[in-house]
Order: structure tokens, then sequence, then C-alpha cells
């Protein structure tokens, strides 16, 4: 499976005051900075955000040979656009993946999907349920790669037991460590699985939360930022980019400054003493 080192997410783009021409010019910008991966998921913007990047592709539909496309499913909404649910629930039956890889297919104007993620777990997943119906989907070329988000490490072990999965996707910033210290990444190195990273900024809040741990790490990575000359943005990033595992990083934004502050984190590499001064600060102590 090959993806950009810069995956660009667009949980977001029903919010994003565009029209399809604004939007597939977007996607140029990613394209002109090396961004080729673009996450998507079924239920992002009330299962809406499919079709408006579709609407866009459809603009210049040349383009999809140079991008891989990724889709979760799996989290079942309570939406207009999904009228028979009738609570959020997560549904990982066959049938529930095969309606949602179809779906989305129509949705983005495509005939497959690059990767395709179970969004999260699900503890009425039939791990064997779900390695027929993703072989099922290999086989029809539908999807060309499998992985799941959000699991613990005994999750996705069980899985990739009845079928490899490429890649795990997980939440890691300087504000949000967990994956650190929980078996993930060490499991990520240990099969060579490159994982991705969702919220790689904490959601905004490496630059807005005011409570003192956050204003810590602000603090350290304005400094890394202010000595290396890049924004505190690509300092952030950076942080997470130094992983051994070689993450994919998620970049939500829809500004072409704020792709580029993340493909600017590729060039700079933190040393390991820069790198553990934003854990500290982050953990509010020093390693034991």
């Amino acid at each position: 499976m090959t993806l950009s080192d810069i995956v660009a997410g667009v949980w977001r783009m029903a919010d994003w005051p565009m029209s399809p021409q604004q939007r597939l010019g977007w996607l140029e910008d990613c394209l002109s900075l090396g961004i080729t991966s673009i996450d998507h998921a079924d239920i992002y913007g009330n299962y809406q955000v499919q079709a408006l990047f579709g609407q866009a592709l459809r603009l210049k539909p040349a383009l999809r040979e140079k991008l891989q496309l990724v889709s979760k499913c799996g989290i079942a909404l309570v939406s207009t656009h999904r009228p028979a649910h009738s609570i959020k629930h997560y549904n990982t039956t066959a049938t529930h993946i095969r309606s949602s890889v179809e779906q989305s297919l129509q949705a983005l104007g495509t005939d497959r999907l690059d990767l395709l993620l179970i969004h999260r777990p699900d503890p009425l997943m039939d791990a064997d349920e779900v390695a027929r119906c993703f072989e099922d989907l290999r086989v029809a070329g539908k999807v060309l790669h499998f992985g799941v988000s959000n699991h613990n490490v005994h999750q996705f072990a069980l899985l990739d037991s009845r079928i490899r999965l490429a890649t795990h996707q997980i939440e890691l910033s300087a504000l949000h460590t967990t994956a650190l210290t929980d078996g993930t990444l060490e499991q990520a190195q240990q099969l060579r699985r490159r994982p991705m990273v969702w919220s790689p900024l904490a959601g905004g809040r490496i630059f807005t939360a005011q409570d003192e741990r956050s204003c810590a790490v602000r603090q350290v990575l304005q400094g890394i930022a202010d000595a290396q000359g890049v924004s505190l943005a690509t300092a952030a990033c950076a942080w997470v980019l130094r992983h051994p595992s070689r993450p994919h990083l998620l970049t939500g934004t829809s500004r072409r400054e704020g792709l580029a502050e993340a493909t600017a984190a590729l060039a700079l590499e933190l040393d390991v003493q820069a790198w553990t001064r934003v854990w500290t600060a982050s953990m509010g102590r020093s390693v034991p």
C-alpha cells in the first residue's frame, strides 16, 4: 500500500464554504504539495462529504489516477440519510460493510477504494465474517487494502490474525500521547505497518487551550518553531512525525497555507532532546 506521508482529511468539508470548483482547486493544491491521499469516512458531514468530494472530482476525473482514496465504515449514526438507524451504534456485519462501500464508491464517483478502515472497535465484530467480506471486496477489485482505526492492540491483532491489515489510524499529538505508552506504536513497529495519525494539532487545542499543561506544551513547541524558522503547526506536526513508526500524518485544513505547514514538517527532524522537552511538558514531569 502506498500513501503520501501527509494525508488530507475531509471530515469538515461540508462546513467549508466552497463551490465544487473551489473544492477541485483545494484538491489540486493538495496534489501540488505532494499530498495524494485523501481520508474519508462514510459518516462525515452527516453522510454528505463523499458526495461533495465526488462532485469536485467529476470536474476533472483524470485526477483519480493520482489519488489514493481512503474510507472508513462501521459507525451508524442517527440521520435522516439513514432512516433505519434508531440509535447510534457500531455495525461491522458483512451486509453493512458492503453497503457502505457501494455507497462510498457511488458518491465518490470511483470504481475502487485504495484503503478501507473499520472506524471504531465493534464489541459484536465477528472477525471471520469481516475477513471474508474484506476478501470478497478485494477479489471484486472494489477495495485494495484494509485496516482499522481507533482500535487497541488486542483488537488490531484479532482482525490481523484473520486478514492482513495495512495500517492502524490512531490519535496522536503533543496533547494526546496515549499511543506512546499503550503498545499501539510498538505494535506498528513490530509488524512494520506504518500508522496513520489523526488530530496532530489536538483539534486546534495546540493553539488555543489555556490550561497549564497546554500552555507549557505550546511554549516548548513555539521555542522549537522560532529556532527553526517555522510555524507552530509545523513544529507540532514534526513532533508527531519524529516517531520511528514513520506515521502518515492527517491534516484537516481547507487552507493551502495549512497544507503547506503540514508538508513543511517532513523537512524538520527534531533531535531527541527537543522531542523529549515537548513530551515532558505534556506529561508535566521529567522522564523517570
